[in-house]
């Protein structure tokens, strides 16, 4: 979609330039999709050189703004790490085709903050943390599951940036189960979870997504009961806090995040259980 209010686009390269009435442009695939009224200008971030994907000396994966998702399903899958499903079933949760693929990044999913946005519920389960650079340069880091703080609202301040997401090493190592649920198919998620359990410690930790209006990550030093986990679900997600839209309604997206979530917690525990045998 042309956006005839644009006057200008911007060199992101260039300290101090944004003002009232500028995006940061990644992909585009959001601005482009309707119209932008109150935009004059558009700061573009593609010259900005920064690496997409990089294991830092500790083992964390740090994945930039920019990266596609098309560079991220790629570049995991040639990796080894337990977690690795999880990257590619988030991935193939998009309602997006190739050339989306090709052009939408991970910071553009995460700043949108839409419930759906499958790249939140990655990189929340996956306990990610992301780095914000204000205008000034300075920085500032939050944990995923408080940068998303409700349908649509980051923790983002006035020209301030999303730079990177950072996900620990320890997580990667971690096993994973998902799960999904959509009112029809190739639709929108209306209730994403993902399970992930620590081999180190034995934690279990379930994130909800797509049926929240922000993602709830739930941590259990050791796998709950059945009665455990909806309990837990029941005191952190309000009721107000169930989404609700016309791909699903409020009841119907906490009963499929109830059933998703006991499932992800039998399918993790009994795995090791029969493991230990």
């Amino acid at each position: 979609m042309d956006l005839n209010t644009v006057v200008e686009v911007c060199d992101a390269r260039r300290r101090g330039v944004w003002r009232p009435g500028d995006a940061w442009l990644g992909g585009g695939t959001y601005l482009f999709s309707e119209p932008q009224p109150h935009l004059r200008r558009l700061i573009d971030l593609s010259r900005t050189g920064w690496e997409p994907l990089r294991v830092t000396a500790a083992g964390d994966l740090e994945v930039a703004a920019t990266c596609t998702i098309a560079q991220l399903s790629r570049f995991t899958k040639s990796v080894q790490w337990a977690a690795g499903p999880l990257f590619e079933q988030c991935c193939r949760a998009f309602l997006a085709s190739w050339k989306i693929w090709n052009a939408a990044t991970v910071g553009g999913n995460l700043c949108n903050g839409l419930p759906a946005g499958p790249m939140i519920s990655l990189t929340a389960a996956l306990d990610g943390e992301c780095l914000l650079q204000a205008q000034d340069g300075t920085l500032r880091r939050t944990r995923v599951t408080d940068f998303v703080i409700g349908a649509g609202v980051k923790d983002l301040d006035e020209g301030e940036l999303l730079r990177s997401v950072t996900l620990p090493a320890r997580a990667l190592a971690c096993r994973t189960a998902f799960r999904q649920a959509s009112l029809y198919g190739l639709g929108r998620s209306a209730a994403l979870l993902a399970g992930t359990l620590d081999p180190v410690d034995g934690s279990l930790a379930v994130t909800i997504s797509a049926a929240t209006v922000r993602p709830f990550r739930l941590w259990f030093p050791l796998p709950p009961s059945a009665g455990e986990l909806r309990a837990a679900i029941n005191n952190a997600v309000a009721d107000d806090q169930w989404f609700d839209d016309i791909h699903g309604l409020p009841a119907w997206r906490r009963h499929m995040t109830m059933r998703f979530a006991d499932e992800l917690r039998r399918e993790l525990t009994e795995a090791t259980e029969e493991s230990g045998r």
